[in-house]
């Protein structure tokens, strides 16, 4: 399916980089960032984090295994545009369904390979990240970067109201048909959506374990591996909109609350930091990378923007009690100014060993705790995997207390 039509990637500097389309005809504009992970692009095209973004993966070969139906971190890809040094053009996995060429263009993702991603990469490392346009259509980068100076830029932007549910729903996994509503599949398995291109797939074998907790997950634009890890847990899981007020979801009488990740700038989500000031104290939480952000925030805080962010599966993280060092899987553009937050209340917990910026925080006396980075993990290690064992031992702690 390969072809030589030729597509521009122009950063809001003016530099450009031509190369060749791979995806789906059109324009794409957002904040370009970079990606250090070496496998896991469906995962990451799938991330509703990415909103908002036009994603370069530094890894030079990209598609090589394809994409399939039990890889996918929400219900379609959400980057913007997608930028690669080589696209592979067949797919060679047992579990492959189809390639990633295929899936990029059904799902009107417009992308680009033939890219020197490694120039790319130093030039955000060095610049920081912007705004850049990726087009199939306009072929000269002068009109192109036009249009990316006249595009919206990532502060200020709430992207979290475009990814979040419509309605509540319980979360059933894709192992089991125990109970509750099963996750959206992914669009290319919709009647009259198909392929020619996909085999049928493979199922898991695991099993749900019997629910000893009933957890709400917040979504500001959650990914599923939040859901099966809670879930294989032993947790009954709910998950709620973004916009749900706090008095609903204390009247769910659920035993904790998930504060997932989500895209775009904390400062925009007002909506979220209003509810979050409103249920401290009155149920244990847990917040994940926006999370994260917006319980900073609702603890009287400030967050700011990195200068490139951290995005790949290979950020180190100390945890400062043990000394312990984790290889973990981040993605965010903000980062929370612990001094910020007044009266000395929350303490750190985790720092990032490459910026010393803050990586987990706690509450000196409420039963909330935070990361910064991704404890699920999908793609990446699973080194913090042991963070939602703490969170359903702080539930279960608060449980004993009341």
């Amino acid at each position: 399916m390969t072809s030589d039509r030729c597509a521009w990637l122009v950063l809001e500097d003016g530099t450009a980089f031509r190369g060749r389309a791979v995806g789906a005809e059109g324009e794409a504009f957002g904040e370009v960032v970079f990606n250090t992970s070496m496998t896991g692009y469906q995962e990451i095209l799938t991330d509703p984090s990415y909103n908002g973004q036009i994603v370069s993966m530094t890894y030079p070969h990209i598609g090589n295994y394809g994409v399939n139906e039990e890889d996918v971190e929400s219900n379609r890809p959400w980057v913007e545009g997608f930028v690669m040094r080589e696209l592979s053009p067949m797919a060679s996995n047992f579990r492959a369904q189809m390639t990633l060429e295929a899936y990029l263009i059904q799902h009107g993702i417009v992308a680009i390979d033939g890219v020197d991603t490694r120039a790319l990469t130093l030039k955000l490392r060095q610049e920081g990240a912007m705004r850049g346009g990726l087009s199939t259509r306009e072929l000269d980068p002068a009109r192109l970067l036009k249009k990316v100076r006249e595009a919206p830029a990532m502060v200020g932007a709430d992207f979290v109201k475009e990814v979040t549910c419509d309605k509540p729903y319980e979360w059933l996994s894709q192992e089991s048909s125990e109970f509750g509503v099963r996750p959206p599949r992914l669009g290319i398995y919709e009647a009259g959506r198909g392929s020619s291109e996909f085999k049928k797939s493979s199922t898991r074998n695991s099993q749900r374990a019997t629910p000893k907790y009933d957890v709400v997950v917040i979504d500001y634009g959650v990914k599923y591996n939040i859901l099966r890890q809670l879930t294989a847990m032993g947790c009954a899981v709910r998950v709620v909109p973004a916009t749900t007020p706090s008095s609903e979801v204390l009247a769910m009488k659920s035993d904790g609350v998930v504060l997932s990740n989500g895209p775009g700038d904390p400062a925009a989500v007002t909506y979220g930091i209003q509810t979050i000031r409103e249920l401290l104290g009155h149920v244990p939480m847990l917040g994940v990378c926006l999370g994260h952000q917006l319980l900073g925030l609702a603890f009287g805080g400030q967050t700011f923007k990195l200068k490139f962010g951290h995005h790949g599966g290979n950020h180190p993280v100390q945890e400062i009690s043990s000394g312990k060092v984790e290889i973990t899987t981040q993605n965010h553009g903000f980062a929370v100014d612990l001094k910020s937050i007044p009266d000395g209340r929350v303490e750190l917990t985790h720092r990032n060993l490459n910026d010393q910026t803050v990586e987990g925080m706690r509450h000196r006396d409420l039963p909330v705790f935070s990361l910064q980075y991704h404890p699920e993990a999908s793609p990446g290690p699973h080194d913090a995997r042991y963070l939602f064992r703490q969170f359903l031992d702080l539930v279960k702690t608060t449980q004993g207390t009341q």
